[in-house]
């Protein structure tokens, strides 16, 4: 196993890992911002109030994008194993 291998390896579990998390944290950056805004017009400082909506949309995203995500993982699973064992093979 060469370091130029051990590079690419990282960075594309990052990659993939940026890819999978930012769906969350896109909804939850959205979400938090607008019961902030909220909050502010309102003067209601509840600190659940903006917690819950949180977690419903993070929920929500894993509902809705679970198959998705679970082929990106597998996908990314089966090929690292497999150039690994060519990696192990190789002279």
């Amino acid at each position: 196993m060469s370091a130029e291998w051990i590079i690419q390896v990282i960075e594309s579990s990052l990659i993939l890992a940026l890819t999978l998390g930012g769906p969350f944290m896109v909804i939850a950056l959205g979400l938090g911002l607008t019961i902030s805004i909220l909050q502010a017009a309102t003067q209601v400082n509840e600190m659940t109030l903006s917690f819950v909506p949180k977690i419903v949309g993070a929920g929500f995203c894993l509902w809705v994008g679970s198959g998705w995500m679970l082929e990106k993982w597998v996908s990314f699973t089966t090929e690292l194993i497999s150039v690994t064992a060519l990696q192990g093979m190789a002279p």
